[in-house]
């Protein structure tokens, strides 16, 4: 069994777009420049929005955060939006998710210029990646594509099962890995809460992408041996024996499925720390699109 470790992969991607950032303020080009917008004070957004600041700050990126209040009206996050698609010294934005219920996470999501979408969530960008047309791809499934092929899991013409139909992952990794492309070329098919036999599905799979919100949903008895497994779920849950009384897990019982897999992903450490590093990765596309 091989650990698919996203932290180290992240790490290594860093310092790669790191040693691109130096060589584009070597030739005097512009430093890629990342903005980000966190509505109210929900404490996990705060928590992802203050990493991407940091990871900026790690690779030499510029960065710039807005912070506004929760009462904040749909209409001044909108000129907020507004001011940063036409400010020519920020390459790519986003608006941390989720939004104050009185505000359409849609309408934001629209508003924002696909040149400057890298969370790749705007509808043209969506459609881009539909058609395999160069654009951004949303963070997580792009690291998990990245995962792959730096581990150098087989796809092509492979059976992959995606657990899930989020616009955010199950739904573009289905396309992705359906295409003609390097980490793609497989058969794959998408299982939801209406699926079912879902177990006799999920023992078919030469690869399972967990995304379906469940902690520790996916069990041994549903995989074959020689699986790869890519875990997306993360869920806290009790547990007085730790100091923070908690554990995080993901959407696989990691322990029992390990033993039958070729290449698993943990929970920590494996899709989580790629997410942040593919919004660096977009970022830097962005700039150099730009010149």
């Amino acid at each position: 069994m091989i650990l698919l470790d996203g932290k180290k992969t992240s790490a290594d991607i860093k310092e790669e777009i790191a040693l691109e950032v130096r060589d584009l303020k070597n030739k005097g080009a512009d430093t890629p420049h990342l903005a980000a917008i966190i509505v109210g004070d929900d404490g996990a957004s705060i928590t992802y929005v203050n990493a991407k600041v940091k990871a900026c700050e790690l690779v030499g990126f510029e960065s710039t955060l807005i912070r506004l209040p929760k009462d904040t009206t749909e209409e001044d996050l909108l000129n907020e939006i507004a001011i940063l698609n036409i400010d020519k010294d920020i390459d790519g934005f986003i608006v941390q998710l989720p939004l104050p219920k009185h505000i359409d996470e849609q309408k934001i999501l629209m508003a924002i210029d696909p040149d400057k979408d890298v969370d790749g969530f705007h509808p043209t960008n969506v459609g881009k990646m539909a058609l395999n047309l160069p654009t951004f791809i949303s963070a997580t499934p792009f690291g998990i594509l990245e995962l792959l092929e730096r581990y150098k899991v087989e796809t092509s013409g492979k059976h992959v099962v995606v657990l899930g139909r989020s616009h955010i992952v199950g739904s573009p990794m289905s396309i992705l890995l359906s295409q003609k492309r390097k980490v793609g070329n497989a058969t794959v098919t998408m299982c939801h809460s209406r699926t079912k036999n879902l177990k006799e599905i999920t023992l078919q799979a030469d690869i399972i992408i967990a995304a379906i919100g469940i902690p520790e949903f996916l069990k041994a008895d549903m995989v074959k041996d020689h699986v790869t497994v890519i875990d997306v779920g993360i869920t806290r849950l009790e547990d007085a024996s730790k100091k923070s009384g908690f554990r995080l897990v993901g959407d696989v019982a990691f322990d029992e499925v390990a033993k039958k897999s070729d290449f698993i992903t943990p929970v920590p450490g494996g899709v989580g720390p790629m997410t942040i590093a593919m919004l660096l990765k977009n970022t830097l596309l962005a700039c150099q699109r730009k010149s």
